[in-house]
């Protein structure tokens, strides 16, 4: 006779979140975020699913002139239209989240291996 399984729930991928528990800083790559432009005066944000949310409630008259305002030339299909917005809001993001370099600390050598790196001068 087989026995019986025990049946778990299964968190969905969606419900889940991850976290590294790191202050993410980043450097700035332009003058303008130097001056303190934080990348919000294009686009009004730098969160992708609000962006997305914004876009889905403009028509496409919206759309269009939105486009332009950013740079892009509107086109008459919405869903391409769309796309190209958000890979145009996706350089925009990236270029404001450089992240900083740090620089690790060097160890001390040993100055048997310093010797022998040496030898070749």
């Amino acid at each position: 006779m087989a026995a019986k399984r025990k049946t778990t729930k299964k968190a969905s991928v969606k419900k889940m979140s991850q976290t590294h528990a790191k202050v993410e800083k980043f450097e700035p790559t332009t003058l303008d975020q130097i001056w303190g432009d934080d990348g919000t005066s294009t686009y009004g944000t730098l969160r992708e699913e609000e962006y997305q949310n914004r876009l889905d409630d403009m028509n496409m008259s919206d759309l269009q002139s939105h486009a332009s305002r950013v740079g892009i030339i509107p086109i008459d299909n919405r869903s391409m239209l769309k796309e190209r917005l958000v890979r145009e809001f996706r350089k925009h993001v990236s270029a404001y989240k450089k992240p900083v370099v740090t620089q690790d600390e060097s160890e001390t050598v040993d100055k048997d291996i310093m010797k022998i790196l040496s030898e070749g001068r």
